[in-house]
Formats: C-alpha cells, sequence, structure tokens
C-alpha cells in the first residue's frame, strides 16, 4: 500500500529517535519514497548521515543548509502524500498545538496540505500531564491524526504508558491509513494476464507471444488504489514484487477458465487482459513425439471461452476485455463487446509500432457499453495501466 508513496519523516529530539533507523528502512522496503527532516535535538540521537544512506535522500537539518534553500520547506510540503512526526516530543507537540514556528521541521509542518500523523514519545508522568492530554486532542481537531503511545519499559526506568509505537506499528498504521483513503478501498478485482500453453506432448506445446507485461501494470495498479487483487497469470514467469497481490498460476487455457470461473463470483471488477489460446490440440500425447515424418498433422479443439462465460455468469460485476486485432480494430471489438456482455472493452494493435505483444508500450481505444470511443496516445504500459483504471473508476462512481 506504500509503493511509490512520498513521505516526509520529522524527527524530534527524544531517545525514540534511534528506532527511526529501523522506521525508515521499513518505509522503504514497503516501497516508499522518504524524505527526513531531522531537529537539531534529535541529531543527538540519530546521525543524519545513517538516515540519508537508508532513505537514499539528503536529509533536511536547518533553513540554510547546503542541500536546502530556505523556502524549500514549502515544496517539501507540496511533495508528500502524508507527514510522519515520530517520536512527537511534548516540546514539538506544544508548538503544534500553538502554531509556533522555529525550526524547518515546524515550517514544513504549518505548510503542508497533507495528513499528518504523529507518534509522541515521552516519559510516563509527561505523557499524563493535563497541557500535553490538551495539546494531543488540540492537533487531533487540526485533523492529525495519532499512533498512541505504548505501555512498556521508559528510558526513565519506570515503566507505563509513553513508549514511541514500534517501527512495524507505525508502518502497519500508515499501509492502514492510506488504504481506507484509496479510490478502490473495499473493492475486490481479478486479473487474468499472460500467455496460455497448450500441451503438444510433454516438451511441446502451441503458445502466442503474450508477456503479460499490462495485465500485471493492471493489477499493481488497481492494488495501489487500494483494491483487494486476484491476479491469474499465465504460462508467463514475470517478477511479482507486489506482495499485495494474490497470486494464482494458471498454464493451460482449462486451468485458466478453472481458475477465472471460481474467482468471479465474489469479485467487484474482473478484467480479461491474458492471451487464451484459441484452440488447443485434441489428443496431446503422452509421450514426446519423435521426429520421422516429413509432415506432422495436429488435430486442433476450440478451448473455453472465459470471457463469454463470464458474461453469461455476471450480476453486478464490471466486466472488462480486451481485443487484440491486426485489422478491423475498433469493429472487431465494438462485436466482443455487445456478444460477451462487457461493459468495456481495451482494443489494440498487434501490428502497429510499440503495441501489443512483447513491447513495453501500448496504445489502446477504451469502448464502453454505451459505444462511446475513447483514444488515447502510445505510453508505457504502466501508464496505460493508470488510463484503463481512472476509466474503471468513472465508470464505478456512475453506478
Amino acid at each position: 500500500m506504500l509503493r511509490h508513496k512520498k513521505i516526509i519523516l520529522g524527527i524530534t529530539g527524544g531517545i525514540a529517535a534511534y528506532k527511526c533507523a529501523m522506521l525508515v528502512r521499513l518505509l522503504v522496503k514497503e516501497g516508499a519514497e522518504v524524505k527526513v527532516i531531522l531537529t537539531k535535538a534529535a541529531t543527538d540521537f540519530v546521525t543524519p548521515q545513517t538516515l540519508s544512506v537508508l532513505s537514499k535522500n539528503e536529509v533536511t537539518l536547518d533553513f540554510f543548509d547546503k542541500h536546502f534553500n530556505w523556502n524549500n520547506h514549502v515544496h517539501l510540503a507540496e511533495w508528500a502524500d502524508v507527514m510522519l512526526i515520530a517520536p512527537l516530543t511534548a516540546n514539538t507537540l506544544a508548538k503544534m498545538a500553538q502554531g509556533l514556528c522555529d525550526n524547518v521541521l515546524l515550517a514544513t509542518y504549518l505548510s503542508a496540505k497533507t495528513k499528518t500523523i504523529v507518534a509522541p514519545a515521552m516519559d510516563l508522568d509527561m505523557y499524563q500531564h493535563p497541557s500535553v492530554k490538551q495539546n494531543l486532542e488540540t492537533i487531533k481537531t487540526f485533523g492529525n491524526l495519532i499512533i498512541p503511545a505504548e505501555h512498556g519499559e521508559l528510558a526513565s526506568g519506570l515503566t507505563g504508558e509513553g513508549r514511541m509505537a514500534e517501527p512495524e506499528t507505525i508502518v502497519e498504521f500508515l499501509k492502514n491509513y492510506v488504504s481506507e483513503n484509496l479510490t478502490l478501498h473495499g473493492k475486490t478485482a481479478l486479473v487474468n494476464a499472460g500467455a496460455t500453453y497448450e500441451a503438444i506432448d510433454p516438451v511441446r506445446f502451441i503458445g502466442n507471444r503474450s508477456s503479460g507485461k499490462m495485465g500485471l501494470a493492471i493489477a499493481e495498479t488497481l492494488a495501489a488504489q487500494g483494491a483487494e487483487v486476484t491476479l491469474v497469470l499465465g504460462a508467463n514467469r514475470v517478477e511479482i514484487k507486489n506482495k499485495a497481490l494474490k497470486l494464482i498460476n494458471a498454464e493451460s487455457s482449462d486451468e485458466m477458465f478453472e481458475a477465472m470461473i471460481s474467482n468471479f463470483q465474489n469479485k467487484d471488477i474482473v478484467i480479461c487482459s491474458a492471451a487464451v489460446a484459441d484452440y488447443k490440440p485434441a489428443k496431446p500425447s503422452g509421450e514426446k513425439i519423435k521426429k520421422k515424418d516429413e509432415i506432422l498433422n495436429l488435430e486442433l479443439v476450440k478451448t473455453k471461452d472465459i470471457l463469454s462465460e463470464l458474461g453469461k455468469q455476471k450480476t453486478n460485476q464490471l466486466l472488462v476485455g480486451f481485443a487484440l486485432e491486426t485489422q478491423n480494430i475498433i469493429e472487431y471489438a465494438q462485436q466482443k463487446l455487445k456478444n460477451k456482455q462487457l461493459d468495456m472493452i481495451i482494443a489494440n494493435s498487434a501490428s502497429e509500432q510499440g503495441s501489443g505483444f512483447g513491447a513495453d508500450t501500448n496504445k489502446i481505444t477504451i469502448i464502453d457499453k454505451h459505444n462511446k470511443i475513447t483514444n488515447f496516445e502510445l505510453k508505457p504500459k504502466q501508464q496505460v495501466a493508470t488510463d484503463i483504471v481512472n476509466y474503471i473508476i468513472k465508470l464505478i462512481n456512475k453506478k
């Protein structure tokens, strides 16, 4: 959920600052881009060099350091998707509550239009002090979110509430926050991608040149918008880096048919981008066919039509298909849209330069069930996936 999210981490001068090295590491591991702001007091507990190496970005310390123009706090605030202040000391908390601004961290906080999340850390009696409680309530009224301090052993030797939440807890809180505020949060999606291989014998098959890149990009984009995504991947061996995707491998058309039908009913969005074989050998050989005759006759039979069957079973699902053609692209796509009871279809050319199988780019036309035609320029497949998902979101919002 944090993949490609831009996070400002503000670290203030509390002993819990030592945990922030691990916090940065975990955020980066989740795919987030992290930029760190340290208060002067925080440098007594954790070094800028450590945080710079872990975040892969320069650390901001002061209005006038060599990496930071005096007004860059505005640009930094505009850059971020979320601002996290951890640990939040009583001193910085009081300044936030009163709108005081005497360092870069506070200037960035006051300039931020995005959500600010704080993780307080202080000693037991300090955390329970009425003024601290009042200040926490005050910043909550400003729209800030608070990750409660935890119970445990404190730096003073006392045991009680006041420990900063553990880095793993903070990361989980951020993931939940991001998830709940995404457009497709609560939606479920089913996507198939890639080629199917239809066995001729144990070592040979009928297949096609589909790489699975387009379907994978769509699945990742749906997940990035908060959907719970099941990806049915064909015979391709593309690397799946997004751990949020539930992966089902389906090498043959029969396996893909079974996977799609059995996972269809409880989904909100279903996108069929796989290049499923139209025909398969009628009687695959159990042994390797030896090369002996000049001509090998191979009898083929039709495979099961996954998209057609899904169209028949459709209830409330938004069903999306693909049409890869070499001629009469729009005409064939419109026929497929109608015959298979789709909500929209994505048409593209197998013969146009930079489009179709294997390429890292694609050029598509989207046609909805009202025959509205929308053309897109040639783009990288990740951007094409964004266009497709944005179009789907518009259709969902119209329902």
